[in-house]
């Protein structure tokens, strides 16, 4: 899937049909948000948390590396581990603890800590496209692949 996101109502707009679809998903996923710096991987995981409703602040966890956000049927861990330069470094935060019956991951900077996480269900691509932005996602495997066409099939709808 490819979308062009000119603004940031755009990409509210498609991190909301993303949150609208995780109901369609057969179990939680490992999303991984991949880009370069400031090319809107926080304000993707913010809309995304924010449309599932949660009422606060959604913060980077740039320095604390996760963030929990409960939901009444599952949780949500974001991190960020962009300051990570050793995998093995997250050993110290209980990741291996993680849910997979109920926690979905959505992880900025995915390859810093690849072999202490899930491997990714579906990796999003956003990247500088002039003033905007350009999302490409993909899915690896069949749970990945579901969410990803519940997601298209929600943005068709509207």
């Amino acid at each position: 899937m490819q979308r062009d996101l000119p603004d940031e109502a755009a990409t509210r707009s498609l991190a909301a049909a993303a949150a609208a679809a995780l109901p369609r998903s057969p179990r939680p996923l490992c999303l991984s948000l991949a880009g370069s710096l400031g090319a809107g991987k926080t304000s993707f995981a913010r809309a995304f948390l924010q449309a599932l409703g949660h009422p606060g602040p959604v913060v980077s966890p740039t320095y604390t590396l996760v963030e929990p956000y409960d939901f009444e049927q599952f949780r949500v861990l974001h991190l960020d581990l962009y300051r990570i330069s050793d995998p093995e470094e997250l050993a110290f935060l209980g990741l291996r603890d993680i849910d997979r019956e109920r926690d979905w991951l959505l992880v900025e900077w995915f390859a810093n800590g690849e072999g202490w996480l899930p491997p990714p269900d579906v990796t999003l691509q956003l990247a500088y496209a002039g003033q905007g932005r350009h999302l490409q996602a993909g899915a690896a495997g069949e749970a990945g692949g579901v969410w990803l066409d519940a997601w298209q099939a929600q943005m068709a709808c509207g």
